[in-house]
């Protein structure tokens, strides 16, 4: 009897052991992240987003524990990331990296597979380009002040390209046009590498440059004038900004962050967004940002999300009023 008391009692203690040792690997399972972490890219390798991710992705690989893959599924402006990503499951692993634009521009212009609004969820800011207004070599201003009286003078016979209708220079463009009363025939380019090439072979006259054009203004094959943007640029001190210069309401830097599924769980989500905004404080990445012309910018969710609505504001308007369309 004290035999059979003592084996049921031992068999408890294994019992309960083993199912212990089974609901710790359950648990594990559970917490995030337990596999890679995919970063979708909207645009080109080499361009401005394609280096913000891999700038963060070593750190952000240390802080999860996880590999941080980056791939690229650009288009459409961002939205072919952005469509792969809203019908991924909401679970962290997958976010696309693109411009604001999927918010901002996209849903004006372009056809939807999706609902940017129903189906992601912003994560986290990751940083700012900002856009400065170039000229070609062989136009005659040397100055913000000669280009504008030039352009006034000249009406009908100027052109400027961009990265495409519904660009950020596209619009800034358009911004320009319409807060400086002077007209320049757009012309688009499939990404902002072609239309930087047109502009050095003085096919079009002007450009608002997201930062790819520096080595050619240092070298005096282009001009710089002003810069689109709320500051003045840390690498060009002595360029003003087009409101110094009394042009309002031209304040257009390129923003770039990361979204997620919309089902993705918030604690999820501010986990990404606390770790991405570590990786934006270290001083190689504040580095590797200010080199392309642009700010890393560590925020909140709650202020991105502030930051996309007074985007939308501005550029919804400017496209309604002066009819935008994506085939322009």
């Amino acid at each position: 009897m004290i035999t059979k008391t003592k084996i049921t009692r031992r068999q408890a203690i294994c019992t309960t052991l083993a199912a212990s040792a089974l609901a710790q690997p359950a648990a594990w399972a559970q917490a995030y992240p337990n596999k890679p972490v995919r970063i979708i890219v909207g645009f080109p390798p080499g361009g401005v987003a394609d280096t913000f991710a891999r700038s963060i992705q070593p750190s952000l690989q240390e802080a999860l524990g996880q590999p941080v893959v980056i791939e690229t599924r650009a288009g459409a402006n961002g939205n072919l990331a952005a469509d792969q990503v809203a019908k991924s499951a909401g679970d962290g692993y997958t976010l696309c990296l693109s411009s604001t634009g999927i918010e901002s521009v996209n849903p004006l212009m372009l056809p939807k597979s999706f609902d940017v609004a129903r189906d992601l969820q912003p994560v986290a800011m990751l940083g700012i380009i900002q856009l400065f207004l170039v000229t070609k070599q062989a136009l005659p201003p040397n100055n913000f002040k000669e280009f504008l009286a030039y352009a006034k003078a000249n009406v009908g016979k100027l052109s400027y390209g961009s990265a495409g209708s519904g660009s950020t220079p596209h619009l800034a463009g358009e911004l320009f046009k319409q807060s400086a009363g002077v007209f320049a025939t757009h012309i688009p380019y499939r990404g902002a590498a072609p239309a930087m090439q047109d502009l050095l072979g003085g096919q079009v006259d002007f450009y608002f440059d997201p930062g790819i054009g520096f080595p050619h203004v240092r070298a005096g094959r282009l001009k710089m004038h002003a810069v689109a943007s709320r500051k003045r640029s840390a690498l060009f001190p002595e360029v003003p900004t087009l409101l110094e210069a009394g042009i309002k309401d031209v304040e257009t830097d390129t923003i770039f962050g990361l979204w997620a599924p919309a089902s993705t769980p918030a604690d999820i989500v501010s986990r990404i967004n606390r770790e991405v905004n570590k990786s934006l404080d270290l001083t190689a990445v504040k580095q590797r940002y200010r080199d392309l012309g642009g700010e890393a910018t560590p925020v909140t969710v709650s202020e991105f999300k502030s930051r996309i609505a007074a985007e939308t504001a501005t550029f919804g308007a400017v496209i309604r009023s002066r009819n935008i369309k994506a085939d322009a």
